[in-house]
């Protein structure tokens, strides 16, 4: 079972929690003007890596915050948790 560092609560065990998507994906400016196919590329199109990927969590069975988490897709190690607005790590760190 994975720790999960929550950036608000501290340390809690993964089932508390709840995976969102792929993290920084920009909200189309001028979503009326946007075509079926942008649409659906914006909607199902995902970046699917093997190594560290930037990821969306909200601890759902505690604080309910939104927050983003750098893991690495195959070994699941969790290089850092970080508030949404704030900068994702620099690769490595």
């Amino acid at each position: 079972m994975l720790r999960i560092d929550c950036p608000w609560c501290g340390e809690r065990e993964e089932m508390e929690f709840s995976y969102g998507g792929q993290a920084h994906v920009a909200y189309p400016k001028d979503p009326q003007s946007v075509s079926d196919e942008d649409w659906a590329q914006y909607l199902f199109m995902r970046d699917n890596p093997k190594g560290l990927f930037l990821e969306r969590w909200v601890h759902s069975q505690g604080c309910r915050r939104w927050f983003n988490m750098a893991r690495h897709t195959v070994t699941h190690e969790i290089f850092a948790t970080y508030k949404p607005g704030e900068p994702p790590p620099k690769a490595g760190q």
